[in-house]
């Protein structure tokens, strides 16, 4: 473990590591019996009222785009499981902690990456979003794993021997330990550290990426500073930062899920500067992959005079939007509305459709989002996340369809919309919130780790496979 508080500038690599691919059944026979379950799912599909009339209302003829994307979205840290040199890995074990549960063997994704692209498959979508866990590949400053490298490598020929367009994030929140040991995001040599990153990573993963992402969500510390969230939970960031501090021997630890008010004002800056750095280091090794960045966005509102919504849109997407009118598309991550008024957020209506976090149910909120994404940036519009948090599937399989409805009223009006990518493909594990939310299109077995697909996921995979509502 490097101790050190500043990044270095160290430079060598780990030799090559063996690897053996893990014992399984043959891919036709694991798809095979993925389908069986698919089409068990699909039959429970018919029984739900609320499926039926809106598949009843929807149009057949209502195709979207040629060679459109329809796919499923993970995450290393939410499914690998055993990230131990991954920074929320200290944060989970820090006393207090705002993580309700630890992440532990999440989805054994890790292991499972093969059933996790069959079942991606056998529900008929076309792509499939992952992410590199960087702590796995650069565990030390400097030292880059060829093993994990390779293994990245195997996951992305396995997207295309299935004919899965990959989708590949190279920082999806977590970040190695030495890196939040040196202030993380807000390190300026955090710029030079992230662009080094991708350059390795890119020299040895670039040729298989369909579409590269620099950051996930590098705005959502933003997004929950409009939250109006208790003072507790900003005092209990800092105790939860001091104690894993401690816990790794360093004098400061930031993480993007533990940062304080006072780290995030610095981090904004820098993450700009290291999405554009990192995306140049990727376009070196391959100048045609596209690559942009995903934001976290809500279809904000404007409610009543003197709204505030235009200052939350400055605050939170501002910077991030004037920087991907550079970019090769924007990617729009969606879960609701927010309505503003003149102090702030509104509480969702009285009356109105939630889900299992608290926030309003309005499938309108997707193409509503699409279009201001594009309108500001002119690029074109990727949705690498859109889903809803939800333990009872008829509710998931009943607002896809509708939020698809949206997203194609938006592309019939101009808005160029490449593609459409679900979170998640697995309940898994959601950060502070633990194993409590379910945004998945299977469900995972906590002993077994078997995956079994939802009736959301037949309603999904139907209309991917049509490529039309």
């Amino acid at each position: 473990m490097n101790n050190q508080n500043h990044f270095g500038n160290q430079a060598s690599s780990q030799g090559d590591r063996p690897f053996s691919p893990a014992a399984a059944a043959p891919v036709a026979q694991r798809r095979l019996a993925l389908q069986a379950m698919l089409a068990s799912a699909g039959a429970l599909s018919l029984g739900m009222p609320a499926i039926s009339a809106a598949a009843n209302a929807l149009t057949p003829s209502a195709s979207f785009p040629k060679g459109f994307l329809w796919g499923a979205a993970t995450s290393s840290y939410q499914t690998e499981g055993n990230n131990t040199n991954s920074d929320i890995w200290v944060l989970e074990n820090a006393t207090p902690t705002l993580y309700a549960d630890k992440s532990g063997d999440a989805c054994n994704s890790f292991e499972m990456w093969e059933q996790d692209l069959d079942l991606v498959k056998a529900i008929g979508l076309n792509t499939y979003r992952f992410s590199l866990e960087w702590a796995r590949i650069e565990p030390e400053q400097g030292h880059y794993s060829k093993a994990m490298l390779a293994h990245y490598r195997r996951m992305l020929a396995g997207c295309r021997s299935r004919n899965l367009t990959p989708i590949l994030t190279f920082s999806h929140f977590s970040s190695p330990r030495w890196f939040a040991m040196a202030g993380g995001w807000t390190n300026p040599k955090a710029i030079n550290c992230f662009a080094k990153f991708c350059e390795v990573a890119a020299k040895a993963l670039a040729q298989d990426i369909g579409y590269a992402v620099t950051l996930n969500e590098p705005d959502i510390e933003r997004v929950l500073h409009w939250q109006n969230l208790p003072d507790e939970v900003e005092n209990t960031r800092k105790k939860m930062a001091a104690s894993a501090a401690r816990l790794v021997g360093a004098s400061r630890f930031v993480a993007s899920t533990g940062a304080t008010a006072a780290d995030v004002q610095a981090m904004l800056p820098i993450m700009l500067a290291a999405h554009q750095a990192g995306k140049s280091a990727i376009k070196t090794v391959r100048p045609d992959l596209p690559v942009g960045v995903s934001l976290s966005m809500s279809d904000d509102q404007s409610v009543g005079e003197n709204s505030r919504r235009d200052e939350k849109r400055a605050h939170v997407y501002g910077a991030w939007l004037q920087l991907a009118k550079a970019d090769d598309f924007i990617g729009v991550q969606n879960y609701d509305r927010t309505q503003l008024d003149s102090k702030g957020e509104m509480k969702p209506p009285v009356g109105a459709k939630l889900n299992d976090m608290g926030s309003e149910i309005w499938p309108a909120s997707l193409g509503a989002t699409a279009r201001y994404a594009h309108e500001a940036t002119g690029v074109p519009v990727l949705i690498t996340e859109n889903g809803i948090a939800t333990a009872d599937d008829r509710k998931r399989a009943d607002y896809i369809p509708q939020a698809l409805a949206g997203l194609k009223q938006v592309i019939d009006e101009g808005v160029p919309v490449l593609g459409y990518v679900h979170w998640s493909l697995l309940d898994n594990f959601e950060y502070i919130f633990g194993y409590r939310p379910h945004f998945g299109l299977a469900t995972v077995d906590p002993e077994t780790f078997a995956r079994k697909p939802k009736p959301s996921a037949t309603v999904l995979g139907n209309i991917a496979k049509r490529n039309a509502l």
